[in-house]
């Protein structure tokens, strides 16, 4: 039939076959109005030339859905609108057709008719909508030709394609001529082909085109980037290779391992001798060039000691009065420590902070140790370190590890050293009674050059391997106990005894200090949270069994924690003030079973006076006789000390009450000894006075005040011997109720220690024999013991006998 089709300026009168030869050409579809050239393959040229010759090189184009490897296409493979072309010419070239095609008309195919293993088609023509005014189509063509130019911008030898789109005027031709060279998938190319809107298709087009300027510009400067970057990594490797070169020519330290060691020894100060060895490692590094298989270890050797402080360190003067201050600031209560720590400070000060000495602070835990070596740091103005040293049974922990062995490292000690970076800090040793022997060699006998200041000027660290000067560090143990120390190291230090804090202690500790600490720490303050004095207290008494204040802090932060719940639900008033009939909402159930003072004890049973790593407590001794065979029965997991008083309070009694007891008939009763508490362990010897009066209260069937306390041991020959723990046995005999207390009389210096508040409220009675406990307890005076001379004569003359 046919067809007048307008193709650029001039109009041709063209004949179309109704049935086409449906052929697929790359990179359909392709809009009409415009001359295309195609290259493809040899076989699929050739092919399309033989089957659209008879149709006069006619046929239509159609896109398909999917490419179908084999080659073989269904009728559903293809989309149903496409474009008739004409083939102008076919040019074999090498191993390609490059086929040389015009684009006509818009087509949709009607019916697909088999033609062997391809297909003809009828059709149906499709012609734009034209709903575009003219100068709409002008002004649309000129922006496209714009962001063309601007595109093109970005490729090279695009001048001649830019001339050709400028030199068109009509809008579809553009669009038809730009649209082969546009980077869209096949859906996108065929929606546009079968928008039949000018208007529409033209827009499509246009945001098309502007997706592809910003991917485009993207591409591009991402591109400049992994140029430049790739630019800069070549030229570093580059570099660092001509480095190596000179490197290996000049032995130049500098430069190929990255650090002149050489200016950094220079300038670390370090004593001759430890300059010389440093050198010679320098020369080993320099000697082994890069191929060193011992470099990295060279280096991290060289590293410590180039890092190490060994130059004098700042000296500052001491203002005593500053010290004090913030001490009592910082620290409530344990004024003979303070004292004893300001005293030290003041002959450091004599001794323009030459140190030597070094401090053991011994006290049960929370009584604030650490805390306080931190607060003479403070007020020293010196640098804080601090190590853990409890669990460590290797002594290669304080001394390092021999640098031949793989992954050496050097010791604790001189890690703190280099931590601090001054040869003056102040050097906690924490838990140094937990220190633990082992295959590995003993710690503890470690520490003994540390801490000896007649040795640790030239300290040896195995890794460092050099001697290094400890003497100007301000060293401070702390510890819960002295027996687990070793007396040779107790022996160098000074030990300042942390005792436990009395209740009121407890309560300005409190107050001034812990309440603040717990309110900070879970994000409150006073006008939100408060807590009554008496509160306070009873947490003290009920809920807390220390020697220090660490528990006491743990319940203050339970009562914050429970208390911010309920002020973030809003569920109380602010400030929420916490009184003492709260706390068993807010704390549940009192921890803390206070042992009292009984009332009207029966004879042979007494109170006596415990020391606890928490603090004193009272402890109450009863004894019973019974018909036996003079044996002696003790219960309550008793240790040894505690038998052998017990042994000698009876045998005590039955060579002092021997006359006033003539019906006592020892040998055929038997006595029984037992301390309540039997679950727990008690030991010591301060419980021989106590032990003592049970018996002779049992004996002679006098009751014993049960307001009535006592300490002190005993030996055999009657005399009262002196214990320790005085001010927290006294203060547990304040608290149970006590209110007459007999201590050894060479005890009584040691009341200097209780607080005046608690004296005032007590009696105390001092003794120095055991008659002098049996008057002041049963009311009985006994005759002192008769000692009998027989002089040599008689013993002599008794051997011969």
């Amino acid at each position: 039939m046919p067809y007048m089709y307008p193709l650029g300026d001039s109009m041709r009168e063209m004949n179309f076959n109704e049935e086409l030869a449906v052929v697929v050409l790359p990179d359909v579809p392709l809009l009409p109005d415009t001359n295309v050239n195609l290259k493809v393959g040899k076989e699929a040229g050739s092919e399309i030339y033989n089957r659209v010759k008879d149709d006069d090189s006619y046929g239509i184009a159609l896109a398909l859905k999917k490419m179908n490897p084999v080659g073989f296409y269904e009728e559903s493979d293809f989309y149903r609108l496409g474009t008739i072309i004409h083939i102008q010419d076919v040019e074999e070239v090498k191993d390609f057709y490059q086929i040389k095609a015009q684009i006509l008309e818009r087509v949709e195919v009607k019916e697909f008719i088999p033609d062997g293993d391809n297909y003809r088609a009828t059709y149906t023509f499709m012609p734009d909508i034209t709903d575009l005014k003219e100068e709409d189509q002008d002004e649309m063509l000129m922006n496209i030709q714009n962001l063309v130019g601007e595109i093109s911008e970005n490729f090279k030898g695009s001048d001649a394609y830019l001339k050709q789109i400028h030199q068109l005027n009509d809008l579809k031709q553009v669009m038809a001529y730009v649209f082969p060279y546009m980077r869209l998938s096949i859906p996108e190319k065929q929606e546009l082909l079968e928008t039949r809107s000018l208007r529409e298709r033209s827009l499509k087009f246009l945001d098309a085109l502007i997706d592809q300027k910003e991917s485009i510009k993207f591409q591009m400067e991402m591109g400049a980037r992994l140029n430049e970057e790739m630019n800069k990594k070549h030229r570093e490797t580059m570099l660092k290779e001509q480095l190596k070169a000179i490197q290996d020519e000049l032995s130049d330290s500098e430069g190929a391992y990255g650090k002149n060691y050489r200016t950094l020894i220079e300038e670390a100060q370090m004593p001759d001798e430890v300059r010389e060895v440093a050198l010679e490692e320098v020369n080993k590094l320099e000697r082994g060039g890069s191929n060193n298989s011992e470099e990295n270890i060279i280096r991290n050797y060289l590293d410590l000691l180039t890092s190490l402080p060994w130059g004098p360190g700042e000296i500052r003067d001491i203002d005593i009065e500053a010290a004090r201050k913030l001490l009592d600031e910082q620290h409530y209560g344990l004024d003979k420590v303070k004292d004893r720590i300001i005293q030290h400070l003041t002959v450091m000060k004599l001794k323009h902070n030459k140190q030597g000495s070094i401090l053991l602070l011994v006290g049960p835990p929370g009584t604030g140790k650490t805390s306080l070596g931190k607060s003479i740091a403070e007020a020293l103005g010196r640098e804080y370190v601090r190590i853990s040293l409890g669990g460590v049974r290797d002594e290669s922990e304080i001394r390092g590890h021999r640098r031949t062995y793989l992954g050496a490292l050097p010791g604790r000690i001189i890690n703190g050293m280099k931590r601090a970076g001054t040869r003056n800090p102040v050097f906690i040793l924490d838990e140094v009674d937990k220190l633990m022997a082992s295959v590995n060699g003993d710690p503890e006998s470690a520490l003994l050059e540390v801490l000896d200041p007649e040795q640790n000027d030239t300290f040896s660290d195995h890794y460092l391997d050099v001697p290094y000067d400890l003497s100007d560090v301000f060293f401070i143990a702390t510890a819960n106990s002295l027996r687990d120390i070793s007396a040779p190291l107790r022996d160098r230090m000074e030990i300042i005894e942390i005792g436990s804090y009395t209740s009121h202690e407890k309560f300005r500790i409190g107050k001034d200090h812990l309440i603040a600490e717990v309110l900070e720490d879970n994000g409150l303050d006073e006008t939100q949270l408060q807590i009554e004095d008496e509160a306070l207290k009873a947490i003290i008494e009920n809920y807390t069994r220390e020697a220090g204040v660490r528990g006491l802090k743990k319940q203050l932060a339970k009562v914050a924690r429970v208390a911010s719940e309920k002020i973030v639900l809003g569920k109380v008033e602010l400030p929420y003030i916490v009184k003492a009939d709260m706390l068993y909402d807010l704390l549940g159930h009192e921890l803390i079973q206070v042992n009292q003072a009984g009332k009207n004890n029966p004879p042979g049973v007494v109170t006596g006076l415990a020391w606890t790593p928490v603090g004193g407590d009272i402890l109450f001794i009863e004894g019973a006789f019974m018909p036996g065979t003079g044996k002696l029965m003790l219960t309550g997991q008793l240790g040894d000390v505690m038998k052998e008083s017990a042994k000698i309070s009876q045998s005590l009694i039955r060579s002092r009450m021997a006359f006033s007891l003539k019906n006592m008939e020892f040998e055929k009763k038997d006595l029984h000894i037992h301390v309540p508490s039997g679950a727990i362990p008690k030991d010591g010897p301060s419980a021989g006075v106590a032990l003592l009066t049970t018996i002779a209260s049992l004996v002679t069937g006098r009751a014993v005040d049960s307001e009535l306390a006592m300490t002190g041991e005993i030996s055999l020959r009657g005399a009262v011997l002196p214990v320790g723990g005085i001010k927290e046995k006294v203060l547990a005999a304040h608290r149970a109720g006590i209110k007459r207390v007999i201590l050894p009389k060479e005890n009584a210096k040691d009341l200097d220690e209780v607080p005046d508040d608690v004296k005032a409220e007590l009696e105390f009675v001092t003794v120095e024999t055991v008659e002098d406990v049996i008057k002041e307890t049963i009311g009985i005076e006994l005759p002192k013991p008769v000692i009998m001379d027989l002089g040599a004569d008689s013993l002599a003359g008794g051997a011969g006998a």
